[in-house]
């Protein structure tokens, strides 16, 4: 729980990051201007403040340390432990020229005697109270005549000078640091104002420039997008127009190039693709339509040489009921190969209303009299379900599941066919408790000609399933009436699961 929590406070504090290569580049701008913006700002109030406090210091010197001097004469309200004096004058220290607030103060042996301000608005008296510790830094302050910024309890920051003084003291004169800071707080302002403004404006035209700078790579995105919504498995396809013409000799531009080339070689193998698969249709209904006629022939001269009255020899007698027997699967699997090459040529269904109830009812009849070696079970709800569609390719769809149940599961097994529908989707359920389906096999479990070891070894496997075509006319014939077939399969249970819209195909018959 604890960790949990970490890492919700650690994804609130993180900022959220541009995915977009528009808001990308963007923020890259902002980010590089505001880095600049900083840099000149420091930079400014940097040698603002630095040119600030040398002209403190050129004051200082200019006004020497006649303040300080004035003082030690005096021992009225300059003296640290004197009260104020209501007398002018040396009393006062001299403060004729001197710049409001300049301090000034008198060491000797290290001790401060006298320290005084001149008067102003925000100190109007002369006298101030010195803290130890800022006797301490008066006492500590380099006589070299040079400026130094120390901090004095009553007064804040000042900036000041010390001078040897001729009766063996030390002279100390100061100036306050607080209009330097006040400028350079201003300057501060001014420039954080300026550069947020700039940066807005330049955020706001950033995002603006590389919005247009971006739009042919914007349009070759929403082609792309296009393309990958088109059903491009099978039949004809018609790709979307090609992204616009942009500056060859940019990035973009010879992204779009590269795009469009690569679109026209998809639609070239597209093309090509559709017409095999035509050529290929064409060739499997003709062929299957031209056969039926032969094989029907060879049935019945087979079935007819059987009937003959006179003495047959055994040997004869087994061939003709072989023939027979392969002749009659021969021409159930031509009849399959032509069901699916007019669903290939989206050939529409018989639309009528058709009592699925009944026909899970008649299919499991036949499957329990043709596999009474299994176990036949039926889950069927109270109503009848009723769905729209070919009654007699739906029963094709019945018969083909239980027959697949039938022969891939030893004898014993149990089959359970369940009926289930809600307001708008029927589903039918075969399931049984056999070995299962190997896992090489089930991704192409729904494929034409795919077959499982007894499929190959097996010939009494019966008609049509030896070439592999049950459960791929399953499908086919499923998806002309606008459902779908679902397979789940581990070992000791394979469910078969097919879903059918309450409205099904369009009208026609085939």
């Amino acid at each position: 729980m604890r960790a949990r929590l970490a890492r919700v406070a650690r994804r609130a504090g993180r900022l959220p990051r541009p995915r977009t290569l528009r808001a990308r580049l963007t923020f890259g701008l902002v980010v590089l201007l505001a880095a600049g913006c900083a840099a000149v700002g420091v930079a400014a109030v940097v040698e603002l403040n630095g040119f600030l406090i040398g002209r403190l210091d050129q004051q200082l010197e200019q006004t020497g340390p006649s303040f300080a001097q004035s003082l030690e004469h005096g021992t009225g309200a300059g003296t640290v432990t004197g009260k104020p004096s209501d007398h002018d004058g040396d009393e006062h220290g001299d403060t004729r020229r001197q710049a409001a607030e300049t301090f000034g103060a008198r060491l000797l042996g290290g001790a401060v005697t006298n320290a005084a301000v001149v008067p102003s608005r925000t100190h109007p008296g002369f006298a101030i109270p010195l803290t130890a510790a800022d006797r301490e830094a008066l006492a500590t302050l380099p006589v070299d005549r040079h400026g130094h910024t120390v901090r004095l309890s009553a007064l804040g920051d000042y900036r000041l000078a010390a001078w040897p003084g001729r009766d063996g003291d030390v002279l100390v004169t100061g100036l306050p640091m607080e209009p330097v800071r006040a400028t350079v707080h201003r300057l501060e302002l001014v420039a954080g104002g300026v550069f947020g403004l700039a940066l807005a404006a330049a955020g706001v035209a950033g995002a603006l420039w590389v919005r247009w700078s971006l739009r042919p790579l914007s349009r070759v995105a929403a082609t792309a997008t296009r393309v990958s919504e088109l059903p491009l498995a099978s039949g004809e396809v018609a790709l979307p127009p090609r992204a616009p013409e942009a500056d060859p000799h940019s990035e973009v531009g010879r992204v779009s190039t590269a795009f469009d080339r690569m679109l026209h070689h998809v639609e070239d193998a597209l093309t090509k693709r559709h017409a095999s698969e035509e050529r290929l249709r064409s060739f499997a209904a003709d062929a299957s339509h031209e056969l039926r006629t032969p094989v029907a022939s060879v049935r019945g001269h087979a079935e007819l040489a059987l009937l003959h009255p006179g003495p047959v020899p055994p040997e004869v007698s087994r061939a003709l009921e072989r023939i027979a027997a392969e002749s009659a699967r021969m021409g159930e699997m031509v009849d399959e190969m032509l069901l699916l090459a007019r669903l290939d040529a989206g050939r529409p269904l018989e639309r009528r209303p058709v009592d699925l109830t009944r026909l899970v009812l008649d299919a499991v009849t036949d499957a329990r009299a043709v596999g009474p070696g299994h176990r036949w079970a039926l889950d069927l709800p109270e109503e009848p379900v009723t769905v729209t569609g070919d009654a007699h390719r739906l029963q094709q769809v019945l018969a083909n599941l239980l027959a697949n149940a039938r022969l891939h599961t030893p004898e014993g097994t149990k089959v359970t066919v369940t009926l289930e529908t809600d307001a708008s989707t029927a589903a039918l359920s075969v399931h049984d408790d056999g070995p299962g389906i190997p896992e090489e096999i089930r991704p192409g479990v729904f494929d034409r000609f795919t077959r499982a070891d007894r499929r190959r070894t097996d010939p009494s496997a019966g008609a049509g399933a030896g070439a592999g075509l049950g459960l791929s006319i399953v499908t086919a014939v499923t998806e002309a009436h606008g459902g779908s077939v679902e397979l789940e399969s581990r070992t000791g249970s394979t469910t078969f699961t097919v879903r059918l819209p309450a409205g099904a195909v369009g009208g026609g018959t085939g």
